[in-house]
């Protein structure tokens, strides 16, 4: 019905004198227009007969590829999402890509999550798969505009700086940068063997340059070179390529001091520093000072109680020797349990540097532990208040309890007053009528008996 409305309206149009050759300025042709064309093809509006071809749909596909030989080209060559993905079978370029919605319209409808990049030039492997589109394909851009080659998207990611070309391929892979083809160095005029066959290329190759590197250990080496240069700069002739330390130097031989026990073990800086040259004493505290737990005090003769196979084996020390010998109890008990550490020499040396804790008495009778008891147990206690102070003990007075007296705790003198008055005050039913002095009428036995004393003329 619509091309015969289109035939009556082309004769009427030559009858009314249209009779432009082209349909383009037909304005029967505009009026038949189902809508403006999308932004990309606007200025083919007035041009219809660039994309349609009167009383002829089939030759629609064939204008399209006319414009977009790109396209064309992939097709015949079976490249490209057009010459592979098998949805082009039987399908028009309508079919996709619907005109005349308006300017806004969007006539490449693509699906970016279930769209199969299989079908495509460029099928997404490996890390690939976890790319975003707009990482390959930039906005503004048509799709089939993406480049290919890894050097067009990894540009910015590869540190060679274009040294080693663009080809990434020849020696990555897709499944990350780090997963290398192995490069064979044995073609090379430096194979690499021992330490030297799992270290970094970057290493050696500093700045990612490859040719014209040094050959010679020192070119690499030179800043590990402890000798400083005064062995020469061929290190192959003490050292080999397993690693540093084995040299071929014999220390027992070669020097004045044979290495035994742990010092075997040893590194040659550890004593030597950077200088394996310069000479060192012999001391053990010139290299062992910071291992001294003892801060010092016991002097820089480490040997006197130490060997050299471990600080802590066989170790010789005779306490008699000191200020403190270990007597009793203390010749049986653990260094640790008076020397806190080991810096030794910071033990006291008084009973409650070690036994304030152990101190039943709460300090009534100061901190000298020694008056009273022995280092052979603290149950063996021998005091005598006759002998060792101004107040011997007699009548009711031995059998009174010590704390019956001495009452304070913590005191720093354990002496007390010795007159009656002092502690008897509270019994003096005499309210001190007759002075403070209670031996004059009673003895130390009780105060119900009494006598009065003549006092002497």
């Amino acid at each position: 019905m619509l091309r015969r409305l289109a035939i009556v309206l082309t004769l009427l149009a030559s009858v009314l004198g249209f009779s432009s050759p082209s349909l383009a300025d037909n304005p029967i042709e505009r009026l038949l227009s189902p809508g403006p064309l999308s932004q990309a093809h606007a200025k083919f509006d007035d041009t219809c007969d660039n994309c349609h071809k009167p009383f002829s749909k089939e030759a629609q596909d064939t204008l399209c590829l006319d414009c977009h030989k790109a396209i064309r080209a992939d097709i015949a060559d079976h490249k490209g999402f057009h010459g592979r993905s098998r949805q082009m079978n039987g399908v028009t370029c309508r079919d996709c890509h619907t005109e005349h919605l308006g300017r806004d319209a969007n006539i490449v409808p693509l699906d970016q999550m279930l769209f199969d990049h299989r079908e495509t030039d460029f099928p997404l492997t490996d890390r690939h798969r976890q790319a975003d589109c707009a990482g390959c394909h930039a906005a503004g851009r048509k799709w089939a505009e993406a480049p290919s080659a890894c050097f067009d998207c990894h540009n910015n990611q590869q540190p060679h700086k274009g040294r080693l070309g663009v080809q990434c391929e020849s020696c990555h892979v897709v499944s990350g940068w780090r997963d290398v083809v192995a490069f064979n160095h044995g073609k090379t005029k430096f194979p690499l063997h021992g330490k030297h066959t799992n270290v970094p290329c970057a290493n050696c190759h500093l700045g990612e340059y490859y040719k014209n590197i040094g050959l010679g250990c020192n070119d690499c080496h030179a800043i590990q070179d402890v000798h400083r240069g005064r062995f020469g700069a061929m290190c192959s002739d003490c050292h080999n390529e397993d690693g540093w330390k084995k040299a071929r130097f014999d220390h027992d031989t070669s020097t004045r001091f044979p290495l035994k026990g742990a010092h075997a073990k040893a590194e040659c800086a550890d004593c030597h520093g950077g200088a394996l040259t310069s000479k060192i004493s012999k001391v053990c505290e010139t290299c062992h000072t910071a291992q001294d737990v003892h801060r010092g005090q016991l002097g820089k003769a480490c040997e006197t109680c130490h060997n050299d196979t471990a600080w802590d084996q066989d170790v010789l020390f005779d306490h008699g020797l000191t200020d403190y010998p270990l007597i009793g109890l203390h010749a049986v008990a653990a260094c640790e349990a008076c020397h806190e550490t080991r810096a030794y020499k910071e033990a006291g040396s008084r009973c409650s540097d070690c036994h304030a804790g152990d101190d039943v008495h709460a300090g009534r009778f100061t901190v000298r532990c020694e008056s009273c008891h022995s280092p052979n147990g603290w149950r063996r206690v021998a005091f005598d208040h006759g002998k060792q102070t101004k107040f011997a003990l007699t009548g009711a007075h031995a059998k009174t309890g010590c704390y019956d007296c001495h009452r304070r705790k913590s005191v720093a003198d354990a002496s007390l007053p010795t007159s009656c008055y002092a502690c008897h005050a509270k019994q003096d039913v005499h309210r001190g009528a007759f002075g403070r002095d209670c031996a004059d009428c009673h003895t130390t036995s009780t105060f119900k008996t009494a006598f009065i004393r003549q006092k002497k003329k």
